[in-house]
């Protein structure tokens, strides 16, 4: 693929080596985005904290998929 300069193969990847990431301040996970100055997990600047809903806890979702019946 690199022969047409599609770039899709190594030479794409090479041009990976900044950071887009870095530490929040208040969930201290690498997911604030520097560029949009946005947390992806907590949505820090914001008042409120991000939070999902998702359809199954952890506990539920552990019984549904359990092997033994």
């Amino acid at each position: 693929m690199d022969s047409w300069n599609g770039m899709a193969g190594t030479s794409s990847f090479g041009k990976r080596h900044t950071k887009t990431h870095t530490l929040c301040r208040r969930c201290g996970r690498r997911a604030f985005h520097k560029q949009h100055k946005s947390c992806a997990s907590c949505g820090y600047p914001a008042a409120k904290i991000r939070s999902c809903k998702l359809p199954f806890s952890s506990a539920s979702w552990k019984q549904i998929n359990s092997t033994n019946p």
